[in-house]
């Protein structure tokens, strides 16, 4: 014989259960960011490298430790992709709160050392913005860096002059302060879009 009480109560209990589970998944994904960037948390390693400052001496990801970083690969004669990726990157950090900007690093690797000095990559660099560094290497080293973050680069025939291009990546590749990867930065990003992440990376492991 069925209890009309016990089918009452036996759904307030599956409305409450339901209503608890709602709550605890919410709780378990409510902090999940809609970042406008790729996320690449846990996909690439975390940041590393040896390399050439402009004062010629050797350098440590270390050096940068605490900074959110942004690691981009170019070379200073390049025509297009290079100037439009720092611009937009250092118009987007110019943009954040103060305490945000002096926290927040482009990290400019040149993959022409041939051509590219550790003076023209500083004068090169400086001129989009004082939070940004310039770095290169021998070209064995910058192969392995390249390699650890899946892209590459190549260089084309030079011509009579002995000019010649460097076919590379335009990704961003971003670093919180602990080093982990996190974000990926497209060229089809806005300032607003890089802004909008930084920012919210930053507060995110702000101290």
């Amino acid at each position: 014989m069925n209890n009309p009480f016990r089918s009452r109560l036996s759904g307030r209990l599956s409305i409450i259960v339901v209503a608890m589970t709602t709550v605890i998944l919410a709780g378990c994904f409510g902090d999940a960011k809609s970042w406008r960037s790729k996320d690449i948390t846990g996909l690439m390693p975390e940041l590393a490298f040896e390399l050439t400052d402009a004062s010629g001496d050797t350098v440590t990801a270390d050096k940068t430790d605490g900074e959110i970083r942004m690691l981009f690969f170019g070379f200073t004669s390049c025509p297009d992709v290079c100037p439009a990726t720092l611009r937009k990157l250092s118009r987007a950090v110019s943009g954040m709160p103060d305490q945000w900007q002096n926290d927040t690093r482009i990290i400019f690797v040149s993959v022409d050392p041939q051509r590219d000095t550790p003076e023209r990559i500083k004068s090169y660099v400086d001129f989009f913005s004082d939070r940004a560094i310039g770095l290169t290497g021998e070209e064995k080293a910058l192969r392995a860096l390249s390699k650890r973050y899946r892209t590459t680069f190549g260089y084309d025939d030079p011509d009579a002059e002995g000019n010649y291009n460097v076919s590379h990546s335009g990704a961003v590749y971003v670093f919180d302060r602990k080093g982990n990867a996190r974000l990926l930065f497209r060229p089809d990003l806005t300032i607003e879009d890089i802004r909008t992440d930084l920012v919210a990376l930053a507060q995110e492991s702000g101290v």
